[in-house]
């Protein structure tokens, strides 16, 4: 049973603004048609037999990232020396609201 012809094929790619030849409307239909059934045997499993944890990545992620510390630059002058535009102790921006 097909799930998908290749007028839906037309279609989809239509909408996507895509111009495919016509072996490619004929590859794409197979393949989406092997998609669309591995879809409908995962829809037939029940969900209380299968002891699987969901997640979001395949393999655990561990934060990397430094504490966030506000601590004072050692050099004030040599900060302030490296901006384009500088008034007295404080970097000169433009203004972007009036």
């Amino acid at each position: 049973m097909t799930l998908i012809d290749q007028a839906e094929v037309e279609h989809i790619a239509h909408l996507a603004r895509l111009q495919l030849a016509a072996e490619e409307k004929a590859n794409l239909t197979s393949q989406l048609d092997r998609i669309f059934d591995y879809f409908q045997q995962l829809n037939q499993l029940d969900p209380e037999l299968v002891d699987v944890m969901p997640t979001t990545r395949a393999i655990p992620t561990v934060n990397v990232t430094r504490p966030d510390l506000a601590e004072p630059f050692p050099d004030r002058e040599q900060l302030l020396d490296g901006a384009p535009h500088r008034q007295e102790d404080f970097f000169q921006v433009p203004q972007i609201m009036t």
